[in-house]
């Protein structure tokens, strides 16, 4: 299955404020780095994130989150937002600024 490239073009116009940002065809979808680190990306028409492992834990709890898990082996501190839970310019903007706050803490590679 294609990724969504409609997110895609959302999470650019979102990203194209940020600096230091680079985006990576990757897992047969997209992948944007902030300072050389991934900080989320679009696999299928979910919306990768990656927070950490304790703002990623919280974030389950939420309607329409879950582990991002596209192995058979969940990836600790990223979780995957369906559609619905990033429908909205507010919904998705917030869940990059989450993702943002913590690749910020990162050293840059």
């Amino acid at each position: 299955m294609p990724y969504d490239e409609k997110l895609d073009g959302r999470i650019r116009g979102v990203l194209s404020s940020w600096k230091n940002t680079d985006h990576k065809k990757m897992f047969g979808g997209v992948g944007y780095l902030l300072n050389g680190n991934m900080v989320c990306g679009v696999y299928k028409d979910f919306l990768i994130l990656r927070l950490g492992d304790e703002e990623a834990q919280t974030a389950l709890a939420r309607p329409h989150v879950k582990p991002l898990d596209i192995t058979g082996r969940p990836m600790k501190g990223w979780i995957m937002v369906e559609p619905e839970g990033c429908a909205s310019v507010e919904a998705l903007s917030e869940w990059l600024d989450r993702a943002r706050a913590f690749v910020q803490q990162l050293p840059p590679k």
